[in-house]
């Protein structure tokens, strides 16, 4: 969705942004384009490969481009690293990368063979030090079960879990090839065809939420990014899955509010301040020509935010 970013972020030249998520650089070469000259372009990625292949692509530029191998929901701890108080616009985009589903080697597609890890950040040193191979080889069927179900929102999380565990009993599910056949044997009516999403779909995407934390992180990052912001200054985040947009929904929603009051209150007694602006109101999605030439897009949404 570059060209909707681009015209709700507002860059400007000499002004300063963040592309949170760095993946592929697309977001992160048209944002340099825009703000140049004099710009500054702050750019953080979980992934140390993904910051290896910024520092390739982004290196001949007008504006400064500053690199860090962190998590987004970090974001005001490498501010205050800088020196600096507030940006004039940040991008985060909080789906799998095309760079990293092709270039990974960690078993994030299920159309690949490749060992089963899915860590964003291969030197994280706590909770992400669990790996995907981790997770389907040693929890139980009922906890495999309520995460693909509950990160997957897979109805056939139950049967899906069961085949897992039934096949861990004989080999252990090293490589993404295996877990892909497994998903595939456990769902009826496999036959799926270019306007249905691959069977595994859910199971792979709800197995990589859980193995990095990613909802916990979204929930940090939205509750510090107002504090990020100058006055004026615009939020543009991008969902892939609808747990991820309800958060990015409900707390836009909340800076937005100037009471919390319950409605038959005469007079308002929290002193809630309205600090942002939804604008738009709604989500924004992709065309039907983008869908056509990234099918991955079908599924995002948009939500932009404005800090008054």
């Amino acid at each position: 969705m570059l060209p909707e970013v681009m015209r709700h972020l507002r860059c400007e030249p000499g002004k300063t942004y963040v592309d949170c998520t760095l993946g592929g650089c697309g977001h992160s070469s048209a944002i340099l384009r825009a703000i140049s000259p004099g710009g500054v372009l702050i750019g953080i990625d979980r992934d140390q490969s993904a910051i290896e292949n910024a520092n390739n692509i982004l290196k001949s530029s007008d504006s400064k481009i500053i690199l860090f191998h962190e998590n987004y929901s970090n974001l005001p701890e490498i501010l205050h690293e800088m020196h600096i108080n507030a940006v004039d616009g940040i991008l985060a985009d909080f789906g799998l990368s095309t760079f990293q589903l092709k270039a990974s080697g960690r078993g994030f597609s299920f159309k690949k063979d490749e060992p089963l890890n899915m860590r964003m950040d291969m030197t994280m040193k706590t909770k992400a030090s669990i790996t995907a191979k981790n997770l389907v080889n040693e929890m139980s069927e009922s906890e495999l079960a309520n995460i693909i179900f509950k990160y997957g929102e897979e109805r056939y999380a139950k049967r899906i879990a069961k085949s897992i565990v039934k096949y861990r009993l004989k080999n252990s599910i090293n490589t993404s090839g295996q877990l892909s056949k497994i998903v595939c044997y456990a769902i009826p009516n496999k036959k799926f065809n270019e306007n249905r999403i691959h069977p595994a779909t859910r199971t792979f995407m709800a197995i990589r939420i859980a193995v990095n934390n990613e909802l916990e992180h979204i929930e940090k990052f939205m509750d510090k990014v107002p504090k990020c912001l100058k006055t004026g200054g615009r939020l543009c985040a991008i969902s892939f899955h609808s747990l991820e947009d309800r958060i990015v929904k409900r707390k836009m929603r909340y800076f937005e509010k100037d009471c919390l009051c319950p409605k038959d209150f005469p007079k308002c007694i929290c002193n809630k301040e309205k600090i942002a602006k939804c604008t738009p109101k709604k989500a924004i999605t992709p065309t039907k020509q983008e869908i056509k030439t990234n099918p991955l897009s079908r599924s995002a949404r948009l939500r932009v935010m404005e800090k008054i």
